[in-house]
C-alpha cells in the first residue's frame, strides 16, 4: 500500500477554545455548509491514512439576513476510493497507448544500429518530448548501451526505460499536508485544463484521509464556476466560501481566515483560468498570491498549476510562464489518454522541474493518482 501524501508532522494540540469575544470574526461572505451529519467513514485505501479521527462536525455561521445563497443541489455518487494500484497501471498503459506505441516500434527489428536511434529520435520528438529531452535521453541510451553491451532490441528497450525513469525522477515528489495549519493551496491553469475536476477529486481524496478541507470559489470570472465548485463541496461533504461576482482576491482572503478559525487542515482555492499571454489577468493572479499571505503569513504552501496533458509543448510554455508568475510547487497533469503527447513530461523535467504531484487519464475519481516515475517509464513503453 503507498502513500497518496506525505504528512511531516502533526499539527500542535489546539489551544483552549476562547471566549466568543475573542474569537476572530466570520467573514462577510456566504459560508455554504456541509451536510450536518458527519459522514460514515469511508474504508477505501485511503481511509485513516494519518491515523486521525475524524473531526465533530462544526456548525457554520448563518449566512447574513440580506444574503441569499442558492445552495444547488447535489446527488450522491456511487464513486468509490481509488482501486489497487495495478488497476491504476492498466489504466496509465491504456492511456498513454498511442504515445507507446510509437515509441515501441523502434524496437520491433532485430538490429540495433543508427536507423534504430534516427526512428527513435523521430518517435520521441513526435511524443512531444521535445529537443533537449530527445538528445538527452538518446545520449544517455547510447552510453547505457554500450556499457550493458546490448545486442538485442528488446534488451535496448528496457534501457530506455531506465533512462526516461531516472529523467523523471526529479519530479517524483509527495505533496505534503500537516506542516501548516492550515496548509492553503491555490490552484491555477487555462481554461480548459480540468482546473476544478481536479480540485473534487484531491478534495475527495483528502477527504477520504479524514483531513478537513475548506473550498474557496476564487472563480467569479467564468459562468457557473462557483455552483460546479459547489457540487463537488457537496459530495465530499465539505464547505465552500464563495461570493458571486465578488473580488478573487477578497474572496481567498477571507476562506484563508475562516479556514483558520474553523480548524481546517487544508484550504484549496480555486482561481479563473488564464492564459500565459494574458498579463493584465496573470497580474490578478499574483494580486490573489500577495493576498493570501496577508490572511496567513506563510502561505500560500502549495501554488499548483493544472496542465493538460494533449497540449505537449504548450505544456511546457505554460508551466515556464506560471512558474516565473507565481513559484509553482506542484503540477497536476491531467487528460493522459488518448494521445501522442505523454511525452511532455519529459520535456518538464529536462527544462523546467517543477514536481509532479498528480497525473490524471480520465474523468473518474480513481483516474487521478501520485506520480511515480518508474511507472509512468513502464507504462509509456508497454
Amino acid at each position: 500500500m503507498f502513500s497518496f501524501f506525505k504528512k511531516k508532522a502533526p499539527p500542535p494540540p489546539a489551544p483552549p477554545q476562547e471566549s466568543p469575544a475573542a474569537a476572530p470574526a466570520a467573514p462577510e461572505v456566504p459560508v455554504v455548509p456541509p451536510a450536518t451529519e458527519a459522514p460514515p467513514a469511508r474504508s477505501g485505501w485511503l481511509g485513516g491514512l494519518f491515523g486521525k479521527s475524524a473531526p465533530a462536525p462544526v456548525p457554520a455561521p448563518a449566512a447574513p439576513a440580506e444574503v441569499s445563497v442558492d445552495q444547488p443541489e447535489v446527488e450522491e455518487t456511487t464513486e468509490k476510493p481509488g482501486a489497487p494500484r495495478a488497476g491504476w497501471m492498466e489504466r496509465l498503459k491504456q492511456g498513454l497507448r498511442k504515445t507507446g506505441s510509437g515509441i515501441a516500434q523502434v524496437f520491433t527489428g532485430t538490429k540495433i544500429d543508427e536507423d534504430l536511434y534516427e526512428q527513435l529520435e523521430e518517435a520521441l520528438l513526435m511524443a512531444d518530448a521535445g529537443v533537449k529531452a530527445t538528445e538527452h535521453l538518446l545520449k544517455d541510451l547510447r552510453r547505457r548501451v554500450k556499457e550493458a553491451k546490448a545486442t538485442d532490441p528488446a534488451a535496448v528497450k528496457a534501457l530506455l526505460v531506465d533512462a526516461i525513469a531516472e529523467l523523471l525522477a526529479p519530479l517524483e515528489k509527495p505533496l505534503s499536508i500537516g506542516e501548516a495549519s492550515p496548509t492553503v493551496m491555490m490552484v491555477v491553469g487555462v481554461n480548459g485544463a480540468g482546473k476544478t475536476t481536479s480540485i473534487g477529486k484531491l478534495t475527495r481524496h483528502l477527504a477520504d484521509a479524514e483531513q478537513r478541507v475548506l473550498l474557496a470559489a476564487a472563480d467569479t470570472f467564468r459562468a457557473a464556476a462557483r455552483e460546479q465548485l459547489a457540487v463537488w463541496a457537496g459530495r465530499n461533504r465539505v464547505e465552500i466560501v464563495s461570493q458571486e461576482g465578488g473580488d478573487p482576491a477578497a474572496v481567498t482572503y477571507d476562506a484563508v481566515v475562516a479556514g483558520r478559525a474553523r480548524g481546517c487542515d487544508v484550504v484549496i482555492a480555486d482561481t479563473a483560468g488564464r492564459l500565459p499571454t494574458q498579463l493584465h489577468l496573470m497580474e490578478e493572479l499574483k494580486k490573489i498570491r500577495r493576498v493570501i499571505t496577508k490572511a496567513q503569513a506563510d502561505a500560500p504552501h502549495e501554488v499548483l498549476l493544472v496542465v493538460d496533458g494533449n497540449t505537449g509543448q504548450n505544456a511546457l510554455a505554460q508551466v515556464k510562464a506560471f512558474d516565473e508568475a507565481l513559484q509553482l510547487t506542484g503540477l497536476i497533469v491531467t487528460k493522459l489518454d488518448g494521445t501522442a503527447k505523454g511525452g511532455v513530461l519529459a520535456a518538464i523535467a529536462r527544462e523546467r522541474p517543477v514536481p509532479v504531484y498528480f497525473i490524471g487519464v480520465g474523468e473518474k475519481l480513481e483516474d487521478l493518482e501520485t506520480f511515480d516515475a518508474r511507472e509512468f517509464a513502464q507504462a509509456l513503453l508497454g
